[in-house]
């Protein structure tokens, strides 16, 4: 098995930003991934001492596919954020608190949100706004892997070309037999140095069934998944046990289980 793609996603609901390579260390996540993201008005977060949240409170492709359309580019030394819209191109300071307040009406008037009070850009060092982060701190940690393989699989019974980053991975690999990933629950995978624990399926949500291409609801990805598979599930998160560099090309070993 190979790596073939990383991305990070620097602000949760917009795009990917493809690596060269990355450096993981234990209990840290995925770098620079769901740093950032914006409310719907519906919560506050405490900077200091941030508590997990639903997605539902934030801006995000599940609902608002719009947000797809966006070509984001996070910058940092300082933080910043440079948002591509078809032609127009805005540009956003991140420490600057009216920076903030005009990205956060911004990316609401984009998606034609429905907000439940005023829009807010949340931050907190060493949290992330992932999907899992409601389930335990080590889950909000972990990386997201795709099966290539998988994803054509899925293709094929659908009857169309499925883009892989519509699953907003961190790590896509390919050469493992399609959907056999879901069954490594408890195993390890080593990457040159880098040891992953796999802790968890992916539970697929709407925010798969928006083409990343064209920001439009093209087919119902989760349906399309448990009509073929009996199940909803697509991909696995895996915690960092071992740190190291990781980049395309790299080997993975799946590890003999231990008895």
């Amino acid at each position: 098995m190979q790596v073939i793609n990383l991305y990070r996603y620097p602000f949760k609901g917009l795009s990917a930003e493809p690596l060269a390579r990355v450096e993981l260390s234990p209990g840290r996540g995925f770098p620079c991934d769901r740093q950032y993201a914006v409310t719907d008005g519906s919560i506050e977060i405490d900077a200091a001492a941030p508590q997990p949240a639903a997605k539902s409170h934030f801006l995000m492709l599940a609902k608002y596919e719009a947000l797809a359309r966006l070509e984001a580019k996070f910058r940092q030394f300082p933080d910043r954020l440079e948002i591509r819209d078809r032609e127009q191109i805005s540009e956003f300071l991140l420490e600057n608190e009216e920076d903030r307040t005009r990205l956060a009406w911004y990316l609401a008037q984009v998606a034609n949100a429905d907000l439940r009070g005023e829009p807010r850009v949340v931050y907190s060092p060493g949290h992330q706004f992932t999907d899992v982060s409601v389930h335990s701190p080590e889950l909000m940690r972990s990386i997201s892997l795709i099966n290539l393989r998988t994803v054509a699989s899925l293709g094929e019974h659908i009857g169309m070309e499925l883009d892989p980053t519509r699953f907003r991975a961190n790590l896509y690999f390919d050469h493992a037999k399609p959907w056999t990933e879901l069954d490594w629950i408890g195993q390890r995978l080593q990457i040159g140095e880098v040891v992953l624990k796999v802790v968890r399926r992916t539970r697929r949500c709407p925010a798969t069934s928006v083409n990343p291409k064209s920001a439009v609801r093209d087919v119902n990805v989760p349906l399309a998944i448990r009509e073929y598979r009996s199940q909803g599930d697509l991909g696995i998160y895996a915690e960092i046990e071992h740190g190291g560099a990781v980049a395309p090309g790299d080997e993975i070993k799946l590890l003999p289980a231990v008895q």
